[in-house]
């Protein structure tokens, strides 16, 4: 009697799903690596485009070059009007405008030494530089904004420069007695000199100055911002220079 066989599983269908699986498996790899690359690609684009744009001020291809605009001058706002204290002929070519500080020991040094030289030079002399002030009070300094608000209360009476000569002659005491007794000592009218001074009259004035100096460029006092009046050119003097170095500003100018 013969034995049956038994029924044997093809293994053909298994081997055919293995294949699909591995050439599935394969294609996704591909696909991965593909889309690797094309991203390094991308980035690589964009990375050259970005240059392009840096270089070529945001992708705009035009060759046309840009006009450079003049650098502008020192204190190239700054005006100078009948509000200002001016020494000298008022005609003068050249103009000097100081800013300072009546505390400040430089604006001292300054006055004692280089200004007492233009004093007595042929240029101020012959009327061909005049000195105009305005008033930079520095925040560290106690007594500057009120010295400078009675030195503007003084010249309502035309007396600004002697009183601003009396203030640095005695620039160790210029607390509020002290400021009114030197109204006193030039023969200032007392009642109108103390009620300016003590109602703040002049202060207007001293904060305009301050932001002239400001927009002027000045970051300290003395600070000297120098005009040419016939052809508008300007120069700059910083610190308690000699008169040697005002000088050779002011020739630059002409």
């Amino acid at each position: 009697m013969k034995k049956k066989r038994g029924k044997t599983k093809s293994v053909r269908p298994e081997v055919a799903k293995l294949k699909r699986e591995k050439t599935k498996r394969t294609r996704t790899k591909s696909s991965l690596t593909s889309r690797k690359k094309y991203w390094r690609i991308g980035i690589i684009i964009l990375a050259v485009l970005l240059m392009i744009g840096l270089f070529s001020n945001g992708f705009d291809f035009k060759t046309s070059e840009k006009k450079e605009e003049p650098p502008s001058l020192p204190g190239a706002t700054l005006q100078v009007t009948s509000a200002d204290p001016l020494l000298g002929d008022e005609n003068a070519e050249i103009t000097m405008v100081e800013f300072g500080d009546f505390q400040c020991p430089f604006c001292k040094k300054v006055h004692d030494e280089a200004l007492a030289e233009f004093r007595n030079s042929n240029y101020f002399k012959n009327g061909e530089v005049n000195l105009v002030y305005k008033h930079l009070p520095l925040r560290g300094h106690a007594f500057a904004q009120k010295a400078a608000e009675a030195s503007e209360c003084a010249n309502r009476q035309d007396k600004f420069w002697e009183y601003h000569d009396v203030i640095f002659e005695n620039q160790q005491a210029l607390d509020i007695p002290d400021l009114k007794q030197y109204a006193v000592q030039i023969d200032l009218d007392t009642n109108e000199f103390n009620k300016c001074l003590d109602e703040g009259e002049a202060s207007a004035k001293v904060l305009s100055d301050l932001n002239e100096a400001i927009d002027s460029g000045a970051r300290g006092t003395p600070y000297f911002v120098i005009i040419n009046n016939e052809n508008g050119q300007r120069g700059t003097v910083t610190g308690a220079q000699p008169w040697v170095n005002f000088k050779t500003a002011i020739d630059s100018l002409r």
